[in-house]
């Protein structure tokens, strides 16, 4: 069996020694093995992949035993994770992400698509998913939020992907799926908060433009931010010359940032995250 090991705590010295002996005196092999220390906050970061057999539980206690109170520990089966996607019209990200997982590039099931239009349908029953239409016309935002949430609680998903999902969420949708919950920015966050940010960008004649992929908190557009990547423009391009080029980045960095999640390689750490 395949194991990640996620820990968080104060540092000092001889940490990586002792854990690594406790993994040892289970007899598991340590595949890989990553660590960081935040020297400003005196904060340790340790992320390992094991190969063995043995019981989760009493692993997790002993290296509790050896950590500080606050510290976080989490140990759990490297397996293949369960999402969720919501979407609204816009078909790039979402049909970027069904190609990798029709080709078997993505490590996750996905369990539905759930839009507030249907104009996405087809692109989704092409790939035999299904796919849950909530219009949102007509409906206070509180409703249609309510109805989503239904639908969301019936699946058992390790994330829920907003594959341009253009709804801001509430406190209480983010709180219940705190942490799990991955969106795709079309600007390079902090610059451009908000609608439109191409227009923004061209109005402010920048040179580069860039995609965010970040979790959702209660802030807009001011979660912890997953990966980031920019493209170059130049003067003779138009809004929407740059949102065209733009949209090529913003499926590229959302992949990217997903995978990363998948493959328990973050750290959320005070509104920010350590990406191994």
């Amino acid at each position: 069996m395949k194991m990640i090991l996620k820990i968080q705590t104060s540092d000092r010295k001889g940490l990586i020694a002792e854990i690594t002996r406790v993994i040892f005196d289970f007899n598991l092999n340590i595949l890989t093995n990553d660590e960081f220390v935040d020297t400003e906050n005196n904060i340790f970061f340790m992320r390992s992949e094991m190969l063995g057999e043995c019981d989760i539980n009493m692993l997790k206690g002993e290296i509790i035993k050896l950590l500080c109170k606050d510290a976080k520990v989490e140990i759990f089966e490297a397996k293949r994770r369960k999402i969720v996607i919501l979407c609204t019209k816009e078909n790039h990200c979402l049909g970027d992400l069904l190609i990798r997982y029709d080709s078997g590039e993505l490590d996750a099931d996905i369990l539905a698509v759930i839009s507030n239009y249907d104009s996405l349908e087809p692109l989704c029953q092409k790939f035999d998913l299904p796919f849950i239409c909530i219009p949102s016309e007509d409906l206070s935002r509180e409703t249609h939020e309510k109805k989503v949430l239904e639908k969301l609680r019936k699946f058992s998903c390790d994330y829920i992907v907003l594959a341009k999902y253009m709804r801001i969420l509430s406190p209480k949708f983010v709180g219940e799926f705190e942490g799990k919950i991955i969106n795709i920015h079309h600007s390079f966050l902090p610059a451009f908060i908000g609608a439109n940010p191409y227009k923004q960008a061209y109005e402010r004649g920048v040179k580069i433009i860039g995609a965010t992929a970040h979790f959702v908190n209660n802030a807009l557009d001011e979660g912890p931010i997953i990966y980031q990547d920019i493209t170059k423009v130049n003067h003779a391009m138009r809004w929407r010359d740059m949102q065209k080029s733009g949209r090529d980045v913003e499926k590229i960095v959302l992949a990217k940032a997903l995978n990363l999640a998948l493959e328990e390689k973050i750290f959320i750490y005070n509104n920010k995250t350590i990406v191994f």
